[in-house]
């Protein structure tokens, strides 16, 4: 009896003697203050108006055509008004079809440029992590709330984002120096 609660004491010891080190970091936090983030939508921004400045312009010349079509159905006949229909109904379509093109082609370069930054943090903090002896990290947002307490001294958040924007600084130096 006395070698059996001898062996469990042993094990309790060793066991708490084996302490994991463990911390979270805020994942929306990461996405609003990492400059390539901040970048990345930026750009999807930029591409995003310029596209919608297109085809306004392309609606404006429609919008004049309805109006002189409209303005001049009166002295058309039937046939030469039924042609003009058409063809403005044609127009308007292709307007909508390169509308929705474009947002698709948005969506797509958003989703890619995204997953990029995804895999770069992902990589960044299973480095981080590993370099200072974390044996896990884990990610929480205002959605997900996987991490429902933690003591603050837990939140690596701020060391990461200051690293990574570090590392993407000196990336940047780099490609152009090279350039």
């Amino acid at each position: 009896m006395k070698h059996l609660l001898l062996a469990i004491s042993m094990i309790f010891l060793l066991s708490s003697c084996t302490q994991e080190k463990m911390a979270y970091v805020d994942v929306e936090e990461i996405y609003k203050e990492y400059n390539k983030a901040k970048e990345a939508e930026q750009e999807m921004t930029m591409q995003s108006q310029k596209m919608s400045a297109e085809i306004e312009e392309l609606s404006m010349s429609f919008q004049q055509k309805v109006q002189e079509y409209q303005s001049t159905s009166s002295s058309l006949s039937d046939k030469d008004k039924q042609q003009k229909e058409q063809e403005l109904m044609r127009e308007q379509q292709e307007i909508q079809q390169r509308q929705q093109m474009a947002r698709q082609l948005i969506q797509e370069e958003s989703k890619i440029k995204m997953d990029k930054i995804d895999e770069d943090i992902e990589s960044f903090i299973s480095k981080y992590a590993t370099s200072n002896g974390f044996t896990m990290v884990l990610g929480t947002s205002s959605q997900t709330k996987s991490v429902l307490y933690a003591d603050g001294s837990r939140d690596i958040t701020s060391e990461i984002i200051e690293s990574l924007n570090n590392e993407y600084e000196s990336e940047e130096t780099t490609e152009e120096e090279s350039e």
